[in-house]
């Protein structure tokens, strides 16, 4: 047993030493990960494990542009897409338009579209309508709804609404710092590769981290823009379309609101009617009636009764009266 024991040791120790070898070959024989088979650069290696994965460091870039606590994030210019939408009533739709369309260009927007239509009056008069949208900087926003509502005869609707896509902002941001270091270091790869097979792999992932760069600036710039332009949709209705009927004197648009409202305090008379029919009248008509009728049921009973014993000796004094 003694002797087992040594040997024994000395069986595991040379197993560990041997495995021990089998990695070190291994790591040292190794090709570059995602570059298929065959022998890399000696310098290859390097650059490659010290290029960082797509989505590492994000939340370092996130803090350091003001995400990671709420003190740097206060300090984070925020990033608000504001818009409004409005109607009004004007007596000349085609000037109007017009005058929208000069005020935009003058603050330094433009017209993004601008719409001509024909609607109909009550009485089926044909009256122009339109819709224009306008995008105006966004310090100018309170100013241009301003001027779209001075002289008009009636403000129908007017809706503003804000979106805060600051910290998509900042998620696009750091994405691109990330996916520009990783296209960096890819660049450097390129430099120093010299195998065929080597190359292609890291060109097409090239092709594919500077694509998703453009994606992401993309996506920076539409923010960027819908944030420094703000967008006014309006929507300009004719004066005659808002009068009411009326020929010689006489409104029917009038009588008719009067009928209307004449029909639905018939139908809450009606329903006060039948409301207190179910709750009062009924159950006062029950408690009274039933011993009424009651009283009458005996009442008949009793008369017919009467009635027909009287006629029983009526008939029995004539059936004497005919055997004498």
């Amino acid at each position: 047993m003694k002797k087992i024991l040594p040997f024994s040791f000395i069986v595991i120790a040379a197993l560990i030493l041997a495995a021990c070898g089998s990695s070190a070959r291994y790591s040292e024989e190794a090709p570059l990960p995602g570059f298929g088979g065959g022998s890399a650069p000696a310098a290859a290696p390097e650059m490659y494990d010290a290029m960082p994965a797509p989505t590492a460091g994000i939340a370092d870039s996130y803090e350091a542009s003001g995400g990671g606590n709420g003190v740097q994030a206060a300090a984070v210019e925020r990033i608000v897409i504001q818009n409004a939408d409005v109607a009004i009533v004007v007596s000349d739709v085609e000037a109007r338009m017009r005058e929208i369309e000069i005020m935009a260009q003058q603050l330094g927007g433009f017209v993004v579209s601008s719409n001509l239509y024909q609607s109909y009056t009550n009485n089926y008069v044909e009256v122009p309508e339109a819709q224009v949208v306008i995008r105006v900087p966004a310090e100018s926003l309170e100013d241009a709804l301003k001027k779209i509502k001075t002289d008009v005869v009636e403000v129908r609707t007017e809706t503003r609404s804000g979106q805060d896509v600051t910290a998509e902002y900042v998620d696009l941001k750091s994405r691109l710092v990330n996916l520009e270091a990783a296209e960096k270091q890819l660049s450097e790869i390129m430099e120093t590769a010299t195998e065929t097979e080597d190359v292609v792999n890291v060109f097409n992932q090239l092709v594919y981290y500077r694509e998703q760069i453009e994606i992401v600036k993309g996506q920076m710039k539409y923010y960027e823009e819908a944030a420094a332009l703000s967008a006014i949709t309006i929507t300009i209705i004719a004066e005659e379309k808002e009068q009411p009927i009326e020929i010689g004197g006489w409104e029917p648009q009038g009588v008719a609101k009067d009928a209307v409202q004449d029909l639905i305090y018939f139908y809450q008379d009606f329903v006060n009617f039948v409301i207190r029919f179910v709750i009062y009248t009924l159950p006062v008509w029950i408690t009274v009636g039933i011993p009424l009728y009651l009283i009458f049921i005996g009442a008949r009973f009793l008369f017919r009764k009467l009635r027909g014993n009287k006629k029983k000796e009526v008939d029995a004094k004539v059936e004497e009266d005919v055997k004498k």
